[in-house]
């Protein structure tokens, strides 16, 4: 009978988020991806060991901090790591989640369990979501860690001078960090839109980690004027205002509000062409 439905059958209750989390831990990607974030303080440190820490320019930089305690030392690995590394990661996880199971051909037997199109799209994005966060905040866990060990612990020296008392500065880096989760946003909702559009997870992530290059090559040309603030990545770098002993949140306010436009608006096209999208595969 046209309309019918299975006894005992609940579109909310298909697909849940305990499932989808544990397939995708089982993934091989999502291994790599913690064992980088887990591995990369350690192979900074090495490099400190090695190398030295002079900066070179007669000028106090990140580098120079990075040494003098384990505050320093994460705030240090999430300046070398948000423009590239945690990139890679959120494009990944979002772009990896549809274009996966249609290169797989698993997606048309997922969407006949039946799991409505909405809800698959919503489910999956959830869980890649929730792992770029663990993965970004186990990075910075590892380094505090890390850094507390080799470094020590204390406060956190700003680059103006000066030190702030260390729950202080805890504070100021869990800011930095989330921020640096929200400007990823637009990073996610591209991830997500290429998905549904192609069936090369390669492709979608690849056109997302692109976005980030091309806006900051855009972000260097200077004739463009107040037009780079609308760039995804031209405030990527706000977070930075945090860490001054008296914040100012105009850069961030303003860097959370485009990247979260864009995504709302990438985020909607994507649900909406999934919704409509000739499933083959």
């Amino acid at each position: 009978m046209s309309g019918a439905t299975a006894t005992g059958y609940a579109p909310r209750h298909t697909l849940p988020l305990r499932v989808e989390a544990i397939r995708q831990l089982r993934r091989r990607r999502t291994w790599v991806a913690f064992g980088i974030a887990a591995a990369l303080p350690w192979v900074l440190i090495i490099a400190f060991q090695i190398g030295g820490r002079d900066s070179g320019d007669g000028r106090t930089s990140f580098v120079d901090l990075a040494t003098v305690g384990g505050l320093n030392f994460a705030v240090f690995v999430l300046f070398v790591s948000c423009s590239f590394l945690l990139v890679v990661a959120v494009a990944l996880f979002c772009g990896d989640t549809v274009a996966s199971e249609a290169s797989w051909s698993s997606l048309r037997y997922l969407l006949a369990a039946p799991v409505p199109r909405g809800r698959l799209l919503r489910q999956k994005l959830i869980v890649a979501l929730l792992y770029a966060v663990a993965t970004t905040v186990g990075l910075i866990a590892m380094a505090l860690v890390a850094g507390g060990l080799v470094y020590g612990w204390g406060g956190l020296r700003v680059l103006t001078g000066g030190e702030m008392p260390a729950a202080t500065g805890l504070g100021r880096l869990a800011i930095s960090v989330a921020y640096v989760l929200v400007s990823l946003l637009v990073v996610a909702g591209l991830a997500a839109l290429l998905t549904v559009w192609t069936d090369s997870p390669l492709g979608a992530v690849g056109g997302a980690v692109g976005l980030v290059i091309v806006s900051n090559i855009l972000n260097q040309v200077t004739a463009l004027g107040d037009w780079r603030q609308a760039l995804p990545t031209y405030w990527m770098f706000a977070w930075l205002d945090v860490l001054q002993p008296e914040v100012e949140w105009r850069g961030l306010i303003q860097g959370a509000a485009v990247s979260v436009s864009y995504a709302i608006v990438l985020l909607a096209l994507a649900f909406r062409h999934f919704r409509t999208k000739d499933v083959v595969s």
